[in-house]
């Protein structure tokens, strides 16, 4: 299959993105692929991965233009204007995330914080063997998973819906329009 010829291209996701996003992609799955008897592991990458989460979180409000939430925060018009297009067949072309996958975006990233949190509450005294703690933090679990699936599904066919390259994009910060 021979490559379209890309007709535009500009930086878009900073070094901090896109460390950020692969660093969380790593803690997610060592978590879920390593076997860990004494969760010294399982805690500590799932603390890594709400640190990750909370840099980003300052990086939103701080970092360049298509790092800002600001840039891509899903309002309810903005997420209606966009399925509407989607539905008629109209391309809407975003540099940054399109609305739906702002959307997605911070759903990720409060499912893991919410999954940190939860975990060091069960470390803690006032917690400890607390049910409602222990079955919310499975329950998060349990969601991050698919959701991760649906957003790397996405990647790929908005990337090819809105004919851009999302996951080269994600590796190099350059996102072309082909």
């Amino acid at each position: 299959m021979s490559q379209a010829a890309v007709t535009d291209s500009k930086r878009v996701w900073d070094p901090l993105v896109r460390v950020f996003h692969w660093s969380l992609v790593t803690c997610v799955l060592l978590n879920l692929f390593v076997v860990d008897d004494g969760e010294d592991l399982h805690q500590w990458l799932g603390y890594a991965a709400a640190a990750l989460v909370g840099v980003r979180a300052v990086w939103g409000f701080v970092g360049p233009r298509h790092a800002r939430f600001v840039d891509f925060f899903p309002t309810p018009k903005r997420l209606v204007q966009h399925v509407q297009a989607l539905r008629r067949g109209q391309v809407e072309h975003h540099w940054g995330h399109n609305p739906l996958g702002g959307l997605m975006a911070l759903a990720l990233m409060g499912i893991v914080l919410a999954l940190g949190v939860t975990g060091w509450m069960q470390s803690l005294d006032a917690f400890w063997g607390v049910e409602w703690v222990q079955d919310l933090h499975e329950g998060l679990g349990e969601w991050l998973m698919p959701i991760v699936g649906i957003h790397a599904a996405a990647a790929i066919v908005m990337g090819r819906i809105e004919r851009t390259r999302l996951v080269k994009a994600m590796v190099t910060g350059v996102k072309e329009r082909y």
